[in-house]
């Protein structure tokens, strides 16, 4: 089991690499979460991958929301993919870390997610979301 996640995780980090010309990095916490959250709205996992720390935890997260995307029916799929996001704050913990806390218009659910810059990259660490901890 830990094998097949371990191949998925690689082979998710692969198919990001192939579409890195597709998406052009984030300029800054901001932006990335930004794309981050439109990918996932939008069912467009590579994208959400991309402007993703890629971690086990995180790309079994990644894994574990398209699963749930993909059993959407079509209607909610269309309604989350025109939804706009809805920032309630953007905060900064420090240089290389900000917390976005938001909704989308079609749920209308508070979430958050952590932006992290490492090696002059800003990308989201999806497992924030979860655990909650800075």
């Amino acid at each position: 089991m830990k094998f097949a996640t371990s191949l998925i995780a690689l082979l998710i980090v692969l198919g990001g690499c192939n579409s890195a010309k597709d998406f052009p990095p984030a300029e800054n916490a901001f932006d990335a979460g930004r794309e981050f959250i439109d990918g996932c709205l939008k069912g467009n996992f590579d994208k959400a991958a991309f402007y993703m720390l890629k971690d086990e935890t995180n790309l079994a997260q990644l894994e574990k929301l398209e699963a749930d995307y993909q059993k959407k029916t079509k209607d909610e799929k269309e309604k989350y993919a025109a939804a706009s996001i809805i920032i309630i704050s953007n905060d900064t913990i420090d240089a290389d870390a900000q917390v976005i806390n938001y909704k989308n218009s079609y749920d209308n659910v508070a979430r958050k997610v952590k932006v992290l810059q490492q090696n002059g990259k800003w990308l989201v660490d999806f497992k924030y979301t979860f655990d909650g901890n800075l």
